[in-house]
């Protein structure tokens, strides 16, 4: 008896230990987040209004650092960061007439003044979330729309600053819904808005390089997805658990392979991956739909969904993808997929070098 009781205690303590801190995580968080939005706010608005040149963020910095020795955070560039910030909310809350007012308290929603525009829980999401992926979201965002669907990524998949950085480059927010797909006729409309936002059009898989692209095939593609595996479920989605590779099949005493086999929590079904290395082609929507029928007659259980289908080719023509879904009974997709020796420039810059990768791979 007193063993369990010392087990309880211990457990309560704990519990309230990581409360606690968790609390406290957020209430300096909140601080900072406020105190930049404030800072920001003032040298934006005094800039516009003195008609600042470029020199005078740094002279302030240098006046700071005076002032309070010792003090970081405040160099001419985190400034010229905390504008930025500042100016893109101030842009986006009402021209910024109700965000310091609620940012001073986030107890109270930030968007209680405009309720068509954000929702109930966007104070939350917006002070759970570091000053380096607000500076990101803010730097790069075009709407409100864009920027809340980046903060609650990151804050609900607890992304870090380098995966945001990869999803801002590959446009993450605007390949939402472009997968071309059969959901209209295969799920249903409350599982289809799920399925369209939990597949993209296109996948980086920026892990896998290979040097010599004449050698380039399936297996190869796959023994690299399943060595990084994390990585891929990164690229992919957070709701995503593997299941593994060459997943077997047995119909009528015959085998059958399928290349990636997941299940996604969201959607509650099970997803199969096929790879090709070349353009999409119609046969290949057959091929899938066996295997998602066997799937569902073998493998999935009552309560969960019916699969879904994804084949991830190096390219593909919308029109022939459109006319080779008509009559299929199954829910599939088409995407495609790009390696790091395809990426343009601008993600390369986002890349470790050849040296990293290979250790990565190995």
């Amino acid at each position: 008896m007193e063993k369990s009781l010392n087990q309880n205690i211990i457990r309560e303590l704990k519990e309230a230990i990581l409360k606690s801190r968790y609390q406290a995580a957020r209430l300096v968080n909140k601080e900072l987040v406020s105190l930049y939005f404030e800072i920001g706010k003032k040298i934006s608005v005094t800039a516009k209004k003195e008609a600042w040149g470029s020199k005078v963020l740094e002279q302030i910095s240098t006046e700071l650092q005076n002032e309070l020795p010792g003090l970081r955070g405040f160099s001419s560039g985190n400034l010229k960061k905390m504008r930025v910030f500042a100016e893109f909310w101030m842009k986006h809350l009402n021209n910024g007439s109700a965000m310091p007012i609620q940012l001073d308290d986030p107890e109270k929603e930030i968007g209680s003044a405009l309720p068509n525009q954000l929702p109930d829980n966007f104070a939350n999401v917006f002070f759970s979330i570091g000053f380096t992926h607000h500076f990101s979201i803010a730097s790069k965002c075009e709407t409100l729309d864009e920027a809340w669907f980046y903060l609650q990524k990151t804050s609900t998949e607890l992304w870090d600053y380098r995966h945001l950085e990869k999803q801002l480059k590959a446009n993450l927010f605007m390949q939402q819904g472009t997968l071309p797909n059969n959901f209209d006729t295969t799920l249903p409309q409350s599982h289809k808005e799920k399925a369209l936002q939990a597949f993209k059009d296109e996948y980086l898989l920026d892990f896998i390089n290979i040097e010599d692209p004449d050698e380039e095939d399936e297996r190869v593609i796959e023994n690299e997805i399943v060595r990084n595996i994390k990585k891929f479920i990164m690229s992919i989605g957070g709701d995503f658990a593997f299941m593994g590779n060459q997943y077997r099949l047995i119909v009528e005493e015959q085998e059958f392979f399928i290349d990636l086999l997941f299940y996604n929590r969201k959607l509650q079904c099970l997803v199969a991956f096929e790879l090709k290395k070349g353009k999409f082609k119609p046969e290949y929507l057959g091929k899938m739909n066996f295997y998602l029928s066997a799937l569902d007659d073998t493998l999935k259980q009552e309560h969960e969904n019916p699969s879904v289908g994804i084949i991830l080719c190096k390219e593909k023509n919308n029109k022939i993808v459109e006319y080779s879904f008509r009559d299929f009974n199954k829910a599939m997709g088409v995407a495609t997929y790009k390696t790091s020796t395809e990426l343009p420039e601008q993600f390369k810059e986002a890349l470790p070098d050849s040296e990293t990768l290979k250790k990565l791979l190995d």
